[in-house]
């Protein structure tokens, strides 16, 4: 890959930056970057497969085929309710556990843990026998999801050279689009497995195996960071210099002089260090840009529905009359799409900017818009 440069600023001063893609970190985000296959296999239509439903929760079941008989068209069911939601509110409680897990005992640590756990709920899930079973083992996932999505993102801009930060984050996302195809191929090539387990008298089996092929990059994620070097600010944060120098040399070449960037990290680490209160800074006037930013794009992106559609996808297709072949294809070419638009933004996040990526988003969006009008 060429080399491409920036301009940093530290305390007043202009400095040039290059940064090369070493062998030993790009192996080091690949398996960091696994945390992204988590939560896209977890999106991809795996868990909205409503084999799960046939067999235990029979009340539930699709009446027909038309949308307003379609289960999901059909409010104020607690048993689907607790079923969809169970992920997302324990992801949201793990997340802000795993943010100081996170701090203290270092961002490997964290991803170790989340996949782990992961591993541990898609045993309890691709072996449940009640719907109970299936509940807790969908929490135990969210949790694993939580931690990932906590401590992937920071490792990833932690080690990454300045010049590629921005395609090397892009990089969980693109193991999340992966991660959604995977699992749309899976739930196709498994759906027309027979009926090996006494509990599956409504349905075979094929999303136990689908399930089940989760446990495998769980176990990657869950092993590899366990052998991972923990991020040079992580190092620091815990009095490691030498360390943390030694590692920035290791992830950054033996040709470049690293000097520079590592005292830019001391001086960001001291930086931080020196904030007393930052949930009551982050409230000053002068920060209130950032947090709304912070705020308000990750919830437009939210509103926009486009991981209830992701999620729901072959119900969605279901209820508008497809086939069950032809709605588990149509999933998956949403998910190559998907997938081939994630990689046309990892190419031009570096060198066009964010902004452009959020503005084709825009356009795409208001494209729809009108179409449906």
């Amino acid at each position: 890959m060429p080399k491409s440069r920036t301009r940093v600023v530290i305390d007043g001063v202009v400095q040039n930056e290059e940064g090369d893609l070493t062998n030993y970190m790009l192996g080091v985000c690949t398996i960091a970057a696994m945390g992204g296959l988590l939560f896209g296999y977890d999106s991809g239509g795996v868990a909205s497969r409503s084999f799960y439903l046939k067999n235990f929760v029979p009340d539930l079941t699709m009446k027909g085929t038309t949308i307003q008989g379609h289960i999901y068209c059909r409010p104020g069911n607690q048993y689907l309710d607790l079923f969809t939601s169970s992920v997302y509110i324990a992801a949201s409680v793990a997340s802000l556990l795993a943010s100081s897990v996170t701090r203290h005992c270092g961002r490997n640590v964290s991803m170790s843990l989340a996949g782990f756990i992961y591993f541990f709920g898609i045993c309890i899930t691709a072996g449940g026998i009640n719907f109970i079973m299936l509940v807790i083992g969908r929490m135990f996932v969210g949790v694993g999801i939580g931690f990932a999505i906590q401590s992937v993102l920071i490792y990833l801009s932690e080690i990454a050279p300045s010049n590629v930060r921005g395609a090397m984050n892009q990089c969980f996302q693109l193991n999340v689009t992966i991660g959604i195809l995977l699992a749309n191929y899976a739930n196709y090539w498994t759906a027309d497995i027979k009926n090996y387990w006494t509990v599956d008298t409504k349905s075979g089996s094929g999303w136990r195996v689908s399930l089940g092929i989760s446990a495998i990059p769980a176990l990657l994620l869950g092993v590899g960071s366990l052998f991972l070097p923990n991020s040079p600010c992580s190092m620091l944060e815990r009095g490691q210099a030498g360390n943390a120098k030694e590692l920035l040399e290791k992830l950054r070449g033996e040709s470049n002089n690293v000097d520079q960037e590592f005292q830019d990290i001391v001086f960001a680490s001291e930086v931080a260090k020196r904030v007393e209160h930052p949930w009551k800074d982050i409230l000053k006037p002068r920060y209130m840009p950032h947090l709304v930013m912070c705020l308000l794009i990750p919830l437009f992106q939210q509103f926009t529905g486009i991981n209830a559609i992701m999620f729901y996808s072959p119900l969605l297709f279901r209820a508008l009359g497809f086939g069950e072949k032809a709605l588990l294809a149509s999933s998956a070419i949403t998910g190559v799409v998907n997938a081939v638009a994630t990689c046309v933004s990892i190419a031009l996040v570096d060198t066009s900017g964010r902004r452009l990526g959020l503005f084709s988003f825009k356009v795409v969006f208001k494209c729809l818009f009108v179409r449906q009008q």
